[in-house]
């Protein structure tokens, strides 16, 4: 079990992580052309997956800020669903996608923590 203060740490690196993860991924979807999902033809059905979940990432790393269980699973769900999708597809899901899966984690272990430490 895990003290308190590496509770908070873990919290932290978590949140910051999420942050810049946030920052940086943000330029990209919105880099990337227009990220409306099924808006443009010459799109294939596997980058309309992506870019109906990716969103859901985001909005789960900015969740986990207060709510770390649902920032953790509105992350790691919709990361699995793409890599179905990519499997489905033939292709292999893009790896730099699990770099996002660590902040994720530390929410996940913040979430089930503090449930451990209330009760």
């Amino acid at each position: 079990m895990l003290s308190r203060e590496s509770i908070l740490i873990v919290k932290w690196v978590g949140r910051l992580l999420a942050l810049m993860m946030l920052a940086f991924g943000l330029m990209f979807y919105f880099g990337y052309g227009n990220p409306l999902p099924f808006i443009d033809p010459e799109y294939t059905w596997l980058e309309n997956a992506w870019l109906t979940l990716i969103p859901m990432v985001f909005i789960g790393l900015a969740a986990g800020w207060k709510y770390e269980k649902l920032g953790g699973f509105l992350v790691i769900i919709p990361l699995l669903l793409g890599s179905v999708f990519a499997f489905i597809a033939g292709e292999q899901p893009p790896s730099l996608f699990a770099i996002v899966l660590i902040p994720a984690i530390l929410y996940l272990i913040v979430g089930y923590s503090k449930t451990k430490i209330l009760h």
